[in-house]
C-alpha cells in the first residue's frame, strides 16, 4: 500500500477557493472511504466492549496505527520535525481532540449503548462542523443548508424510532460528547499550518495520542487488569488500528483538505445507514421498516448537500 501525502491546507487567513471538479470528486470519494470504515469500527468497538476495557482498546489502537503508518510516515516525520516542534502546541490540540478524547469516549459509549446508536448519534458531527465553518466565514449555500437539515431529520427520526421524541442513555451522552470532539478535531485540519506535511503531522498526532493515553492505560491496567488475547479481541483491535485508524485518518485529513470539513461532513451523514446495516448483518440489531424510511431521508439529504 502507497500513501500520498495529502495536499497542504491553505492558511487560516487566506480565502478558500472551491475545489477543482477532479479534486472535489476525489474528496468525496475519500470521505466516503472513511465513513464506510469507520462504520465498521462502531460494530468491532461494540463486540470489544464485554472484553477489553476502553483505554486498553483505544490505547492499543494507536499502538497498532503507528506500526502500521510508520514505514511510509517515518521518513516525512523525521524531515519535518523542525516545522512540527515550531506548532507542537496546535499539533498536540489536534491529537487530543482526534485521538485521545474522540476515542476513548466512542469506547466508553459502547459499554452502554448499541453500535447502530453510536453511528446515528455520530451524524451530529456534521451539524457542528457546518457550524464551525460558518463561523469561520464559509458560505454553506442553500442547497446545502436545505440537504444538511433533511439528512439531520433522517437522523432524528431514526434516533427517535419514528418519532422526534428521544430517550438518550449514559452511552448516547458519551456519544454526543464524541461528536463533538470528532467535529472539534475536523474544524482543526482545515487550519493546518502551510508548509506542515499531511503524513508527518497525522503520524505527529498519533504518536502524541498514544503518549496522553499512557497514563490512563497504566491505571487501567492497574486497577482492572489485563484483556484475554484471543482471536476476539486481536481481530477486532487489528481493524480499528489499521483500518480505522490509519488508512480512515489519512483518508479523512485529505478529504478535509480537499473539500473542506462542512462538505466532507455531508458524506459522514452516510456513516448511521452503513453502522445499521453492519450492526443488523454481524450483531442481529434490527432497524425495521420505519428506520428504512429514515435511511431513504439522510441518503437523500446527503445526495442534495453534495450535489454541484
Amino acid at each position: 500500500m502507497t500513501l500520498a501525502t495529502p495536499a497542504t491546507s491553505t492558511p487560516a487567513t487566506s480565502t478558500r477557493r472551491p475545489a477543482p471538479a477532479r479534486g472535489a470528486g476525489l474528496g468525496l470519494l475519500l470521505a466516503l472511504l472513511a465513513t464506510v470504515v469507520w462504520s465498521g469500527s462502531f460494530v468491532a468497538t461494540r463486540g470489544l466492549a464485554d472484553s477489553v476495557p476502553p483505554v486498553q482498546a483505544v490505547f492499543w489502537r494507536w499502538v497498532i496505527a503507528l506500526l502500521a503508518v510508520a514505514p511510509f510516515a517515518a521518513r516525512p516525520f523525521w524531515r519535518q520535525r523542525a516545522a512540527l516542534r515550531r506548532h507542537l502546541g496546535f499539533t498536540a490540540l489536534a491529537a487530543l481532540f482526534g485521538v485521545t478524547l474522540y476515542n476513548t469516549l466512542v469506547h466508553q459509549a459502547g459499554l452502554t449503548t448499541s453500535a447502530t446508536n453510536m453511528g446515528m448519534i455520530m451524524a451530529a458531527a456534521p451539524v457542528i462542523m457546518a457550524v464551525y465553518a460558518r463561523l469561520g466565514g464559509e458560505r454553506l449555500g442553500a442547497r446545502r443548508l436545505l440537504g444538511l437539515a433533511v439528512a439531520v431529520l433522517g437522523v432524528l427520526l431514526l434516533v427517535g424510532r419514528g418519532s422526534l421524541t428521544i430517550d438518550l442513555g449514559p452511552g448516547d451522552l458519551w456519544m454526543f460528547a464524541a461528536a463533538l470532539s470528532f467535529a472539534s478535531y475536523s474544524a482543526l485540519l482545515k487550519r493546518r499550518p502551510a508548509g506542515l506535511d499531511g503524513l508527518a503531522f497525522l503520524f505527529a498526532t498519533f504518536v502524541l495520542g498514544a503518549v496522553m493515553l499512557a497514563p490512563a492505560y497504566a491505571v487501567s491496567l492497574a486497577v482492572q487488569g489485563g484483556f484475554p488475547v484471543t482471536p476476539g479481541t486481536v481481530g477486532p483491535l487489528l481493524y480499528i488500528g489499521v483500518f480505522s485508524s490509519a488508512v480512515a485518518f489519512f483518508a479523512w485529513n485529505k478529504a478535509v483538505a480537499l473539500i473542506g470539513a462542512a462538505r466532507a461532513g455531508v458524506v459522514y451523514y452516510l456513516q448511521p445507514v452503513c453502522v445499521a446495516l453492519l450492526s443488523y448483518a454481524l450483531l442481529g440489531e434490527r432497524l425495521g421498516p420505519a428506520g428504512g424510511a429514515c435511511m431513504a431521508l439522510i441518503l437523500g439529504g446527503v445526495a442534495l448537500s453534495s450535489s454541484r
